[in-house]
């Protein structure tokens, strides 16, 4: 058999873990040829390929960064409408089953090709830790590490020049990396979109730190994060051509009004695409190694419209549609948790 593979969407600690097992599994367990389309979506439609071996090449891309087929977006019309283009590509190929890595978006684009007879098979990819199916993705553990040592980092500087330091880190719908960041880092107050904050919370949080002594705190906040309504002034940002929120620096916001209110010295750093670029951790390179190994099985045994997805410490397979079915937020529980430590 031939099979295919792509990466989609944004980059991800783990990517390359990923297509190495692909290769690897096709190749040692079933004697299967790989081919691999660059940059995403818009590479299967321009059919940009190129064959992957089973290699010394292969074998050392283990724990890289990025991804060497490179990635993309392409507006879901415009994936739609080359329905046929697609077909035709992979027919030229002779691929007999595509392995689509990605997160929501891939997936969703992964999902109407299976409907509409694309033998396709998904692997869940995102830091944000927001695909549903599955109960983590690889490229969190990395970016809440990178995170944790920002956040321990700033500790002293903040306490040396009795300081709030808001740590602002990636998030845009859902809070897991400032939950476990915050949590893992000991942040005095973590701020995450599915819970609205009140700016004069954090405010009276700090206060109280400065009056017991602790004159100085850490503060982490996801991109995604909103006040409640009436508390204060807030634009939230426009749409872009993918239907994404653009963001206004909401951790600058918060620290300007903590500063208006308190008089404290506020300062922001924001960690942006730190949070999804460099080496993976081993928890990243071992789930990524193994959710290859299982879609390249899948995709081989013709299990197609799949996803493979961590449940518990075992690797199963859940269909496209329910992978895609909603967004993992945060729980109400687990934020409750949290806030046991805040101040």
């Amino acid at each position: 058999m031939r099979l295919a593979t792509l990466t989609s969407g944004g980059d991800c600690p783990g990517l390359n873990a990923v297509i190495r097992s692909v290769v690897r599994t096709a190749s040692n367990e079933f004697g299967d040829t790989v081919v691999g389309y660059e940059d995403g979506w818009v590479g299967l439609m321009e059919d940009k390929r190129r064959d992957l071996y089973d290699d010394a090449a292969i074998d050392r891309i283990l724990s890289r960064g990025g991804t060497i087929l490179g990635t993309g977006r392409l507006h879901p019309d415009k994936f739609k409408a080359g329905i046929d283009t697609v077909r035709r590509n992979l027919a030229e190929a002779e691929v007999d089953a595509l392995i689509a890595i990605g997160g929501e978006g891939t997936l969703k684009g992964a999902k109407w090709l299976a409907d509409n007879g694309v033998p396709v098979v998904g692997v869940p990819k995102t830091i944000d830790n927001d695909v549903n199916a599955t109960d983590y993705t690889f490229g969190f553990d990395t970016a809440v590490s990178v995170a944790t040592e920002a956040i321990d980092r700033l500790h002293t500087t903040a306490e040396s020049h009795n300081r709030i330091l808001i740590v602002e880190v990636m998030g845009r719908h859902v809070g897991w990396i400032a939950l476990h960041a915050g949590m893992a880092g000991g942040a005095h107050y973590t701020v995450i979109p599915e819970e609205p904050f009140d700016v004069a919370d954090i405010c009276k949080s700090m206060e109280r730190r400065f009056q017991m002594g602790e004159k100085y705190g850490i503060i982490c906040v996801a991109e995604g994060a909103s006040p409640k309504e009436g508390t204060m002034e807030f634009q939230a940002g426009e749409e872009d051509e993918f239907g994404h929120q653009t963001f206004t620096g909401i951790g600058q916001i918060i620290g300007d009004e903590i500063n208006r209110r308190t008089g404290y010295d506020v300062r922001t750093t924001v960690l942006g695409h730190t949070q999804r670029g460099g080496t993976p951790t081993a928890y990243d390179r071992v789930l990524a190694t193994r959710f290859g190994v299982h879609a390249a099985r899948a995709a081989h045994n013709g299990d197609h419209g799949t996803c493979v997805a961590l449940h518990g410490e075992n690797i199963d397979l859940v269909s496209l549609e329910d992978a895609v079915g909603q967004l993992k937020t945060v729980p109400e529980w687990r934020y409750v948790n949290a806030r046991a430590l805040f101040g």
